[in-house]
């Protein structure tokens, strides 16, 4: 068995963005992720894959504070996260999206993006209630940050409409725009591509790359789609029940055999 691809220089910087060293976690005696470390750079698009059951979306409830790690250490630039809760960790620069969309359906296109962008309110209670001259610039400034992102997405048109009434794929974009709207250092995408046709696909591609580039925010992309994961990720982990087993840049993931042996002898040419 060959060893593990080594990572490039870039990514063993300790200037990282994100740092996750060997952290772990046990459900009921079931070590559900065991040692998972991460280097992500800033502006990096990293990929994690793996079959279903392989412990993707429990790592990204560990980065976000759903679960706490038995072991090891999770850090965003200067900051320890590994304790925090999931809104605190969101202040600090994390934000994600989930695999079953959660949107708030009967608030508008506009509103939904608004409230994430409240995370970084600065006004207190009293200002709140008395309604303050302070409070409506910052409710201003909201409204208006908010538009933009839709606008960039070409949302501007349905703000006004109800979060349901968006198509599938709309709303996939919506739940990005929203997580974009809490000023992200890092954006976690759990399956964005799930449930999208082809020519989504391809828009779904170009717009991650977008947001990477527009807002030099760093991104992991959980995806089972191959050809997008291989198309646009620069670097790839590999899960499997629990442990990864792969890492390195998509042609050496694509040839390595512990890799097609997890996806069961060629899986991963299939969408």
């Amino acid at each position: 068995m060959s060893p593990p691809a080594t990572t490039s220089s870039a990514v063993q910087s300790a200037d990282a963005l994100l740092d996750v060293d060997q952290i772990g976690i046990s459900f009921g005696g079931l070590k559900a992720v065991q040692n998972f470390s991460l280097k992500l750079p800033r502006s990096g698009l990293f990929g994690l894959i793996g079959p279903n059951g392989a412990g993707k979306t429990t790592v990204f409830n560990l980065l976000t504070g759903v679960y706490r790690p038995d072991c090891g250490q999770i850090r965003l630039g200067s900051t320890q996260l590994g304790r925090g809760k999931p809104h605190e960790i969101t202040a600090a620069g994390i934000a994600r999206t989930f695999q079953n969309i959660r949107l708030f359906p009967n608030l508008t296109v506009l509103d939904n993006v608004r409230l994430a962008g409240q995370l970084r309110n600065s006004r207190g209670l009293l200002d709140t209630v008395l309604r303050t001259r302070g409070y409506h610039q910052e409710e201003n400034g909201l409204r208006e940050k908010a538009l933009n992102l839709l606008e960039i997405f070409e949302l501007q048109d349905r703000a006004e409409e109800l979060a349901s009434n968006l198509s599938y794929g709309h709303q996939r974009k919506l739940e990005i725009i929203r997580a974009l709207a809490t000023d992200p250092k890092v954006l976690l995408l759990d399956e964005p591509a799930a449930g999208l046709n082809p020519q989504e696909k391809r828009m779904l591609a170009h717009s991650i790359q977008q947001i990477r580039d527009r807002f030099q925010v760093a991104v992991l992309l959980i995806e089972h789609d191959m050809p997008l994961v291989m198309e646009i990720c620069e670097r790839i982990v590999v899960l499997d029940h629990g442990v990864t087993i792969c890492e390195g840049v998509p042609s050496e993931i694509q040839n390595d055999p512990r890799v097609i042996a997890a996806y069961l002898g060629g899986g991963l040419e299939e969408n």
